[in-house]
């Protein structure tokens, strides 16, 4: 038997290949509340939340950022959905022999202003160069500290139910929770598929690569949010079941209330793909108390990274998975990807 490329692509065909062969190989998984079975976010080791990441994009450079951006904003975001704020991050780069210095300057050029937009220090790091005809693979971990708009958001939640957790964990959806993303979805994935494939579509797709800290915190201290993920592999798909496995409800999702751009659906639909299960680089899905919705909401809102911000759905308990609403008035099931349709994104 040979690893496929699904095997490491997200969805369920990654869920399968980590819970058969990965999570079993490990006698020590956890330094805290929350370790490597949870497959969450990120670790919490006492007050702290460690994660790490490995990220690989073809281009190297793209509409919108780069992989040194993507990296930096990557882990950032990985840390931010977990309530913590990030504060040091690593960085181990593995370069191709015959690289343009021009593009390894520009790579860290992005990486250090993606940082200073983050607050976050890179504090250490790596660097290999090998024959392979890699390009650039980059790999960051990070670590961020409880804070006080987390333990804001906590004290809320706990008004209306006990939260487990000290951090933003994905098994904490309740029923009657409101389902909130952040912004358009998909356009990270739809960015680089369309510049692989040459399509032109009627306006420039960009991607959504940014660091979400700010806004996240400006959300935790209004209040009520229960669970978060950022849609990177499998999109918005694969968080939605995600949430739904991990907390034990159902979810239902009005497609029409959905943010996406017109070229995301146009280019999704001359390659076949659904949006859904397309990687954003710069989006959260929320699950929020009801009561507080709308609050969370106006604050998204005023924030740089979260103007488009749309309540798209609420949690159930009359069914598992996840349902959408179509847009023809029609409901159907919305299945995890089985991998990522658009590979080496992130």
């Amino acid at each position: 038997m040979k690893i496929k490329m699904e095997d490491g692509a997200g969805g369920e065909g990654m869920a399968r290949f980590l819970e058969t062969y990965v999570l079993g190989a490990f006698s020590n998984k956890k330094a805290g509340e929350i370790g490597l079975d949870d497959l969450d976010d990120g670790a919490s080791v006492g007050d702290k939340i460690f994660t790490t990441d490995g990220y690989t994009v073809k281009p190297v450079v793209f509409p919108g950022g780069d992989i040194g951006r993507l990296a930096v904003c990557g882990t950032v975001n990985d840390i931010s959905v977990m309530g913590a704020k990030p504060v040091a991050l690593s960085s181990s780069m593995i370069i191709q022999s015959g690289l343009d210095i021009e593009v390894l300057e520009q790579v860290l050029q992005s990486m250090d202003e993606a940082s200073q937009e983050a607050g976050v220090a890179i504090v250490c790091g790596d660097t290999k160069v090998v024959e392979e005809n890699i390009a650039f693979f980059i790999t960051t971990s990070g670590i961020g500290e409880a804070n006080s708009a987390l333990a804001k958001n906590i004290e809320v939640t706990n008004a209306y139910r006990k939260y487990q957790s000290r951090f933003i964990v994905d098994r904490e959806l309740g029923e009657g929770d409101v389902i909130i993303v952040s912004g358009t979805v998909a356009d990270h994935g739809a960015t680089i598929i369309s510049l692989r494939k040459g399509i032109e579509v009627e306006s420039d797709l960009i991607s959504d690569v940014a660091p979400l800290w700010g806004m996240i915190e400006t959300a935790m201290n209004v209040g009520g949010i229960t669970a978060m993920k950022d849609p990177t592999r499998g999109g918005i798909s694969n968080v939605l079941n995600e949430l739904s496995a991990k907390s034990g409800v159902g979810i239902e999702i009005d497609e029409e209330r959905i943010p996406v751009k017109r070229e995301v659906i146009a280019t999704s639909e001359m390659l076949g793909l659904n949006y859904l299960d397309i990687a954003s680089e710069g989006k959260v899905v929320m699950g929020v108390l009801k009561d507080c919705a709308d609050d969370v909401l106006n604050a998204l809102r005023s924030t740089k990274y979260g103007r488009d911000a749309e309540i798209i759905g609420r949690v159930v308990d009359d069914h598992g998975g996840v349902v959408i609403r179509t847009r023809v008035g029609g409901r159907r099931i919305l299945h995890p990807p089985l991998g990522d349709p658009v590979p080496r994104v992130c």
